[in-house]
């Protein structure tokens, strides 16, 4: 009786055994016809005999890109003067009509000038009095001066007479003064135009009484048209880069940094009617950053021939700070981040996933300038979600493909940027 519990814990290691040796018999016949476990094809890093896994890719690019920054501007006048009446009078002739391109020195107003006229005149009756005074005190110095070598008069009449002559001669370039004044009071009653620009609106008519003080409405505003500025401001975070780009070189001269302005309405990095931006130079930056925004002032000038910029008129500015020559570029969604390292996959020589960390220089737009890879490379695109180093892949162009990085219809912002800058 007692042997009974241990005859049946016997039996049953035995049967324990046989279904073992059973069980693994069959695993091994499964995995030689090829049946086997779903498990076993998704095991990371194990080729086994899983199906190739569908990816989207992108080739790998070379391409000169440049570093840009975008920035909302307004276009200015380098010169614009509003002018106003020197002397208080009535319009006599109006030459100018409204939005007349006019040119420098041109005839705009003729005022009422009879009274100027008239002091002229008697300015220069009184200069030709007083040369006549100032002749005969020089014949009457002569006069005494030949009377002294004979001994008739003593040397004081001569003094005096030398005293006479000094003093008229005063009194005739105090008269050629006031003739040279009474000419200019005279010229102020014709307005010619400072400068070469656009005429706006004409504020007097003939006829009008025009005052000489600086609190009087301006009879006319010239703006010049061409060459015209483009004002914008430049984030802080991007004053280093701009002053490395106009400081000086080695040789003392500054290479002019190209910025191009496109009108609103327009398609991005088209300008007016679909034309090509319109290309300047940066001629000027502010000495100082504004303390309350975080900007800095900078202007940029540009030759405007056919008019298309206006002042006042709101425009989008792209300055062009250095470019990168034959920078690896990728697509930006081709990237996988984590917290600072940037890797991607690509495909392998035998048609399988590699993992590979690059470094980012510059982002702009829907694509970046790394280091890591090179070009000719196939970048996975659509489908790295699920891949895992060593995963066969099967390769087909990815369905969005963002086609070859158009850096000049791209501009890159400040935010952008500053995410590359290590470029």
């Amino acid at each position: 009786m007692r042997r009974t519990p241990v005859v049946a814990t016997l039996a049953l290691l035995i049967l324990a055994g046989v279904a073992w040796r059973w069980n693994a018999h069959r695993t091994e016949t499964a995995g030689a016809s090829g049946n086997a476990p779903a498990g076993a094809a998704s095991a990371p890093g194990g080729k086994g005999n899983a199906a190739p896994q569908a990816v989207g890719v992108v080739t790998v690019q070379r391409q000169d890109v440049p570093v840009s920054i975008d920035a909302a501007g307004t276009v200015a006048a380098l010169q614009s003067v509003d002018l106003r009446a020197q002397t208080t009078s009535t319009v006599r002739e109006v030459l100018v009509k409204d939005g007349q391109m006019v040119s420098k020195g041109q005839v705009l107003f003729r005022f009422d000038d009879r009274t100027d006229r008239a002091n002229l005149d008697k300015a220069r009756a009184q200069l030709a009095r007083d040369r006549a005074s100032l002749a005969d005190a020089e014949r009457q110095l002569q006069r005494a001066q030949d009377l002294l070598r004979q001994n008739f008069v003593a040397q004081s009449a001569v003094d005096t007479a030398l005293t006479n002559v000094e003093a008229q001669r005063a009194v005739v370039q105090s008269d050629e003064a006031a003739v040279q004044a009474a000419q200019v009071s005279l010229s102020y009653n014709e307005l010619r135009a400072p400068l070469a620009g656009r005429a706006g609106l004409v504020n007097a008519m003939p006829g009008a009484l025009v005052q000489a003080n600086a609190s009087a409405a301006s009879l006319l505003n010239i703006a010049q048209l061409s060459p015209i500025g483009v004002s914008f401001v430049v984030p802080e975070t991007q004053l280093q880069p701009l002053l490395a780009a106009v400081r000086p070189g080695p040789d003392g001269r500054t290479e002019p940094l190209d910025v191009q302005v496109s009108l609103p309405g327009s398609p991005r990095g088209k300008g007016k009617g679909g034309e090509a931006p319109l290309t300047g130079h940066l001629g000027f930056v502010d000495n100082l950053v504004d303390a309350t925004t975080g900007t800095i002032k900078a202007r940029a000038e540009f030759d405007n021939a056919g008019q298309q910029l206006w002042p006042g008129q709101y425009v989008r500015v792209r300055l062009t700070l250095r470019t990168l020559r034959n920078a690896v570029v990728v697509p930006q969604a081709a990237l996988i981040v984590r917290g600072n390292e940037r890797t991607l996959y690509v495909v392998g020589p035998d048609k399988t996933a590699q993992l590979k960390t690059v470094q980012l220089r510059y982002g702009f737009g829907d694509f970046a300038v790394v280091e890591g890879v090179e070009a000719g490379e196939q970048v996975v695109l659509e489908g790295k979600q699920n891949l895992r180093p060593g995963t066969p892949l099967k390769v087909q162009p990815a369905a969005v493909n963002p086609g070859r990085a158009k850096s000049a219809d791209e501009p890159a912002s400040a935010s952008s940027a500053a995410s590359g800058a290590g470029a």
